[in-house]
């Protein structure tokens, strides 16, 4: 199992650092769910930051390691699962022009949405996942779950922010704190 976690603050201002750090923080929440692996990946401009927690299966080398930036520079992500058709994705002809950097699920995904698009790929992955994918031209995240929800995704929106993480603890290490709604009980 991987970890991922991350926000983005429509309304931050300041350098890196700050993000880096709260980023790291939440990796670290959750390293229990990695220990081969970690990264960040910040966009201080747009208030993003994205954490990745590495459990290595399928790629063992680094060419695996996440957050992973398409080959265009136009897509980031952070993904946690697994996709079972991922070779056979890698076959299209749309994707005959690509030169793989490694044999991750991971790329696989990164690079159909760069070649075919963000719809045309979810429609043809099957798997259980949970991803969070930057797109750095239209400044859009995209946080994804598989078709069943078998891979955890936690959210908080709040007052121009959004915090998504794999394990709520990732979302403690934020500093968000929450009430259980009885009602909903």
């Amino acid at each position: 199992m991987c970890g991922i976690a991350g926000f983005i603050d429509s309304r931050f201002t300041g350098d890196g650092q700050h993000l880096q750090a709260l980023a790291k923080a939440m990796g670290h929440a959750i390293a229990h769910r990695g220990p081969d692996g970690s990264g960040e990946w910040i966009d201080a401009d747009a208030g993003l930051a994205l954490s990745h927690r590495r459990l290595a299966i399928v790629d063992l080398s680094s060419a695996g390691a996440q957050p992973m930036v398409s080959s265009d520079g136009r897509w980031i992500i952070c993904y946690n699962g697994e996709v079972y058709n991922a070779e056979e994705i890698r076959r299209v002809p749309e994707l005959a022009a690509v030169r793989w950097r490694g044999h991750s699920d991971t790329e696989v995904i990164l690079e159909s949405v760069a070649h075919r698009g963000l719809e045309r790929t979810l429609d043809d992955i099957n798997g259980m996942f949970a991803v969070a994918l930057w797109d750095r031209t239209t400044r859009s995240l995209h946080l994804i779950r598989d078709r069943l929800g078998i891979k955890p995704l936690f959210l908080n929106v709040a007052e121009g922010r959004t915090y998504f993480a794999s394990e709520l603890k990732a979302l403690h290490a934020a500093d968000l704190s929450f009430e259980i709604d009885r009602a909903s009980v």
